[in-house]
């Protein structure tokens, strides 16, 4: 049995992976009989196929398009980028043609994804969104596509699941897949070693996202505030994996007129994987996105920073229809971290946020204290205590065996 799944960018393709090997697990307990099998043994030999990349891939799924080409932001980037965004999608479709999925899965990337779901709907093929699009931000017009071409929505967070089935949506709060998160087992003096870091001094993680544009957009005016914070400090810049590191080293060692690229490139130290960047970090600039849960997660304070271009935030601002940019401070519904959002995102304010949450004192505190609240909002989903991508994997499993 072939399903079909179609994730964009870093996190989706995270979440992707999480799936699937949930999926597999699901399927060899039924095989074993587990009560309640609703598949006959036979029928439980599960092959993924999809848009993705290296996590998806090594839990087992065949990459017919890579998720490195869909990562995209912006009006203006999209448009550049139509030609080759379209010619992978219809690659996806023909696959999807050739393999006849029982089932196809569809994660974040709505762009790309609701007209996959679309063409998958035509095709007779049930379609679950998990991950669904933050259309209750903007745009809430759209909702309309996920009644149309969506079997079933799973949300990660708590007040999707009334916003959709409100609009007569199929949803459910399955909680977020990052939610259950440990800490890194790492020591902070194993991982200073690791990545060349002076454990002496304390360190703050840069995050400027995913993708090319973003951080060309992000990561200059961050950098120039890691300069003005001083060298008492070093700043880890995790590498996403739709990224490469000559990409970032590039922009570290261009100078500006206010930075002075050598002293930074002796504090500015790339590192692998995020999570125990952020959990061995004092604090972090992080740009708006999955960061800014992963951070809660890890209990780091930090500040929200995002630039898009001045096009795309005329044309985008009028349609916002939330008050908060920061998906913490959405789901705490009040202002836990800052957010400096295009011209407040500044090198001179980045700095003057910082020095409120780096010092212990009152306003530490209480952003670490309101970052837990968030991290235990974000677990509450099906209250069973499953991991949110099992309790994902449960709900699939029953439209797979509907199929």
């Amino acid at each position: 049995m072939r399903i079909l799944i179609s994730a964009g960018e870093a996190s989706g393709e995270m979440y992707g992976a999480q799936l699937i090997e949930a999926l597999l697990r699901l399927a060899e307990l039924r095989s074993a009989g587990r009560p309640g099998a609703a598949v006959p043994t036979q029928a439980l030999q599960l092959e993924f196929f999809g848009a993705g990349g290296e996590r998806m891939a090594a839990a087992g799924c065949e990459i017919v398009v890579d998720a490195k080409d869909l990562a995209v932001v912006g009006i203006t980037e999209v448009l550049s980028r139509l030609p080759k965004i379209l010619g992978l999608y219809r690659k996806l479709i023909r696959a999807a043609d050739e393999k006849h999925p029982a089932l196809a899965v569809v994660i974040d990337a709505p762009a790309f994804n609701w007209r996959v779901a679309r063409q998958m709907r035509r095709r007779g093929i049930p379609v679950v969104y998990y991950v669904c699009p933050q259309f209750w931000a903007w745009r809430q017009g759209r909702v309309k596509l996920l009644r149309k071409y969506v079997d079933k929505a799973l949300v990660i967070f708590p007040f999707e699941e009334k916003f959709y089935r409100d609009r007569g949506v199929d949803a459910t709060f399955v909680g977020h897949p990052l939610a259950d998160l440990p800490a890194p087992a790492i020591s902070r003096e194993a991982y200073a070693a690791a990545n060349q870091l002076d454990a002496a001094k304390a360190w703050i993680t840069v995050m400027p996202g995913s993708r090319r544009k973003e951080v060309r957009m992000n990561l200059p005016t961050m950098l120039e505030a890691a300069d003005r914070l001083g060298g008492g400090y070093e700043f880890l810049l995790p590498v996403a994996r739709t990224l490469d590191s000559s990409f970032l080293r590039e922009l570290i060692s261009a100078p500006t007129q206010t930075r002075r690229a050598a002293s930074l490139q002796r504090k500015v130290h790339l590192v692998p994987e995020a999570l125990p960047a952020l959990y061995h970090s004092r604090a972090g600039i992080v740009a708006s996105g999955t960061a800014t849960v992963e951070a809660a997660i890890m209990g780091t304070p930090f500040v929200m920073v995002y630039r898009v271009s001045a096009l795309t935030y005329a044309l985008g601002k009028p349609r916002v229809k939330v008050p908060y940019f920061a998906m913490v401070n959405l789901i705490a519904e009040e202002e836990v971290v800052p957010e400096l959002v295009q011209h407040k995102f500044t090198a001179e304010n980045i700095v003057t946020e910082m020095n409120k949450i780096i010092p212990d004192g009152e306003p530490r505190t209480r952003m670490i204290e309101r970052l837990g609240a968030v991290k235990g909002r974000l677990k509450r989903g099906s209250g069973t205590g499953a991991h949110p991508s099992e309790t994902a994997a449960e709900i699939i499993w029953t439209e797979i065996s509907r199929k």
